[in-house]
C-alpha cells in the first residue's frame, strides 16, 4: 500500500513517537474532511470513502471496501471524523514505515479494528485480510500466532495482542541499534595528524 505522489496526506506530519498528527495538521485534516462531506452530515458514506482512498492510495476496490467495513463497526453505513482520523494516521504511518510503532502506541483501537466479529479476539483470518494496512508479511503472521497464542485457541486475546506489540517494538529497537553499530564500525577512525591543527600552524 502506497500513497500516491503529491496527494494531500503526504504533506501531513506524523509524530514518530506517539504516531499522532500535530494540532495544526489535525485542524487541516478536519477542514479536508468537511470538503469531502458534501452532504454536510459530519460523516462519510462508503462511496465517498471509496473515491477518497482510490484517489490518495493504490488500494484495490476490495481492500477499500474492507477498510470501510472495519471502520464502520456499528454498521451505520457511515464513518465520522474520529474513524477518518485513525485511518489517515494508519496510512501515514505505513508510508513512513512506522506501522509497528502505531500498533504499539494504539494497541487498543487497533485491536478493536481487527476484532471483526466482536468477540474480543483477533484470529488469523482477520490478520490475513488486514495485514496490508500494517505491512505484516505472511511469514510474520504465522510466527505471531505460533509465539503469542498462549491459550492455543488460534485466537489472540487483547493481552496476547499487547504482548505481540511489545515484541515488535523491542525487535525494531534492536534493529536500529544494530544498524547504528554497523554504521559506526564503517566509519574509519582518524589515524593521521590533525589536519585542522596542522593547517593552523602553517598559517603562523
Amino acid at each position: 500500500m502506497r500513497l500516491k505522489p503529491g496527494c494531500f496526506l503526504q504533506f501531513l506530519y506524523l509524530d514518530k513517537i506517539h504516531c499522532l498528527l500535530s494540532v495544526r495538521n489535525a485542524r487541516a485534516l478536519a477542514e479536508y474532511f468537511q470538503l469531502l462531506d458534501v452532504h454536510n452530515k459530519n460523516t462519510l458514506n462508503n462511496l465517498q470513502l471509496y473515491h477518497f482512498l482510490r484517489y490518495v492510495t493504490d488500494l484495490t476496490k476490495q481492500q477499500v471496501m474492507l477498510v470501510f467495513d472495519l471502520l464502520d463497526w456499528n454498521a451505520t453505513g457511515e464513518i465520522g471524523f474520529d474513524e477518518f482520523y485513525m485511518l489517515v494516521c494508519i496510512l501515514i504511518s505505513h508510508e513512513n514505515h512506522l506501522e509497528k510503532q502505531f500498533i504499539y502506541q494504539h494497541s487498543g483501537p487497533v485491536f478493536e479494528l481487527l476484532d471483526m466479529d466482536g468477540r474480543h479476539t483477533v484470529g488469523p483470518r482477520a490478520f490475513q485480510a488486514t495485514r496490508f494496512l500494517f505491512n505484516i508479511k505472511k511469514q510474520e503472521l504465522e510466527k505471531i500466532f505460533k509465539d503469542f497464542d498462549v491459550s492455543g485457541d488460534e485466537q489472540l486475546s487483547y493481552k496476547e495482542f499487547k504482548m505481540f506489540t511489545i515484541f515488535c517494538i523491542d525487535r525494531q529497537q534492536k534493529k536500529k541499534e544494530k544498524k547504528k553499530k554497523r554504521w559506526n564500525e564503517a566509519i574509519p577512525e582518524s589515524s593521521g595528524p590533525d589536519l585542522t591543527k596542522t593547517s593552523m600552524q602553517q598559517l603562523h
